[in-house]
């Protein structure tokens, strides 16, 4: 049974940080790719950012150069820390675990994420 448990969301001012962080209690983490997408109140999914077994990263253009995402294998954890963040990021932040050939699909259609892997259920981020 994969549960994916996300912590780390809040309420920050415009210009603020937060760091968000996604524990994985199911198997073989180390051999999956991990992301984050956002989702919206009108049921909208963002894909903001992923990261493969070998550490490479693909993010959204949107938060391109504010955003930087990071696993450790050995806590079967990830991590997207947030910087100068925007109202426009405000959105639930759902992390999510996808087979490797997945991994930057998962930014341009975090949908797949349904049909392909697993998900948690998400952490608020406000910013005003």
């Amino acid at each position: 049974h994969v549960q994916l448990v996300e912590s780390g969301g809040g309420s920050v001012q415009a210009g603020g940080s937060l760091r968000l962080s996604c524990t994985d209690s199911g198997r073989g983490f180390e051999h999956y790719c991990m992301g984050w997408f956002r989702q919206t109140p009108e049921n909208e999914r963002a894909g903001v950012a992923s990261i493969d077994r070998s550490g490479a990263t693909t993010y959204g253009d949107s938060v391109k150069g504010r955003f930087t995402i990071s696993r450790d294998n050995a806590k079967d954890t990830i991590y997207l820390q947030m910087d100068s963040l925007k109202p426009n990021d405000t959105g639930v932040y759902v992390c999510a675990k996808v087979p490797p050939p997945y991994c930057a699909g998962l930014v341009v259609n975090p949908w797949v994420v349904g049909t392909v892997g697993n998900r948690g259920q998400g952490t608020q981020v406000t910013v005003s």
